[in-house]
């Protein structure tokens, strides 16, 4: 495996693919309606270096190392998730024999960072943020969790290559046609988008970000916008048959598969409308719960 390439490959797709989430949710909101705020160009880079320039702001009494550490936290659970996808049959940063697994646990580890990062700035809507996300932080695995294993189900493998790998003739978005639209309402939750931004949301002032300001807070920006590339990296690889197409190279055909899923997923989160937390948690656990459950049947008759 080309492990060094590799790396610096996911080092590539985090930078770049950072700033082309701050680029296209602006282009998308202006397509949508909403106001302006600048070349959508230059704004991203405008706003990162008014933050690094800013002070850090300080609570009374906060738990200092885990409220700088909670945003760096969640930044490297996003380049672990990054690490784990096949770019090609050899390209690869972590070909683990149980990277779904692996996966699934940084996504509960998301759970701790976000939670840890509200909890630990010791203010009022600040923890209320941290408590809105671990309500629905469970739903998001269970519906990850049963949507991944009806993946792995004909691969019969829990490596990320061998899910590609079946894939060559037929993807899982057409073998299991509700996996792929509850996996981006996992990603939304995940990432805290959109509709589904309740730990950060408005209405809290910033929620866990409230208290935040300075270099921590660009931090906290970033991170959140590598996690949905490295979400968009897992999607692509799950669902669309990750780098396997005709003519072009294998790393070209997951780069544009990841742009597809990042632009819808952006979209989504700028068009669908946005619920109150007590009905979002009855949709997560009512509706969407039980669709995966019926996705994983699906999936294990299929291979049957």
């Amino acid at each position: 495996m080309n492990v060094l390439p590799a790396l610096a490959l996911v080092s590539l797709t985090l930078i770049a693919g950072g700033y082309l989430v701050a680029v296209a949710d602006r282009l998308i909101a202006g397509a949508c309606g909403w106001p302006r705020q600048g070349n959508p160009w230059l704004a991203p880079l405008a706003r990162g270096a008014w933050l690094y320039r800013q002070d850090a702001n300080v609570t009374e009494a906060p738990d200092r190392p885990a409220w700088r550490l909670a945003p760096a936290l969640y930044l490297a659970l996003a380049a672990l998730g990054l690490a784990l996808v096949p770019w090609s049959p050899t390209l690869i940063a972590s070909n683990l024999a149980t990277g779904v697994v692996l996966w699934g646990s940084l996504e509960a580890l998301a759970t701790v960072a976000i939670f840890l990062h509200g909890w630990s700035a010791n203010a009022p809507l600040a923890l209320i943020g941290g408590y809105r996300y671990v309500a629905l932080g469970l739903s998001y695995i269970l519906i990850s969790m049963f949507v991944l294993i009806g993946v792995v189900l004909p691969a019969e493998s829990l490596q990320f290559s061998q899910v590609v790998a079946t894939q060559g003739e037929l993807w899982n978005v057409v073998r299991q046609p509700l996996g792929l639209p509850l996996f981006l309402i996992v990603g939304l939750g995940l990432t805290f988008w959109g509709p589904l931004n309740l730990a950060d949301s408005t209405d809290l002032a910033g929620g866990t970000a409230s208290e935040v300001s300075g270099p921590p807070r660009l931090v906290w920006e970033i991170a959140r916008m590598a996690m949905l590339v490295a979400f968009s990296a897992i999607a692509a690889t799950a669902f669309l048959g990750g780098w396997q197409g005709p003519w072009l190279p294998g790393p070209l055909w997951l780069a544009l598969k990841m742009l597809a899923i990042l632009l819808a997923l952006l979209w989504l989160g700028r068009v669908l409308p946005r619920l109150a937390p007590e009905r979002c948690v009855t949709l997560m656990w009512v509706v969407l719960l039980p669709l995966s459950f019926v996705d994983l049947v699906w999936a294990g008759l299929e291979a049957l």
